[in-house]
């Protein structure tokens, strides 16, 4: 197979880079938006590694997590849970990776705002479609995926 059909993602690819931090520029107007406390945000990514992959921020532009006081440092853990728990309710996965890259060689791609990585995972969710060609497929578009969790979100806070 050489082609993929996969149409709704073309408008993500065309997209310009957002001018200055993702997690400060846009925050509530993000078209990822998930949800916001006193002192953190979340977003869908959207050159997501599965379906559902969501990264956690605090409100202040932090590039460490040592750099944050103790309430922000807390609500940013209670926020992870929570975001967590929803994906589990609504998602059903078998596991998760949830992971911080600090720095551009450790796989930051977004260097002077720390966040923490969310992703979901299920058993057999590899395939030979990431190991030959570079590619992953998403079964559901990121908006839909979006109204599906803020959702369910609505249920737990």
């Amino acid at each position: 197979m050489d082609k993929i059909w996969a149409p709704w993602r073309a408008k993500y690819f065309k997209m310009k880079s957002p001018k200055g931090c993702i997690f400060c520029a846009k925050g509530k107007k993000a078209s990822s938006f998930i949800h916001k406390t006193a002192h953190a945000i979340s977003i869908l990514n959207i050159f997501p590694y599965n379906t559902g992959h969501i990264m956690v921020a605090p409100k202040r532009h932090v590039k460490d997590l040592s750099k944050l006081n103790d309430k922000e440092l807390l609500d940013l853990i209670k926020h992870l849970n929570t975001m967590q728990d929803m994906l589990q309710k609504e998602l059903k996965p078998d596991g998760f990776n949830i992971g911080i890259n600090l720095g551009r060689n450790a796989g930051a791609g977004i260097e002077d705002h720390v966040h923490i990585h969310i992703v979901p995972r299920w058993r057999g969710d590899t395939n030979f479609m990431p190991v030959v060609s570079s590619t992953k497929v998403l079964p559901e578009s990121l908006i839909d995926l979006q109204k599906r969790l803020k959702k369910r979100l609505s249920k737990i806070c």
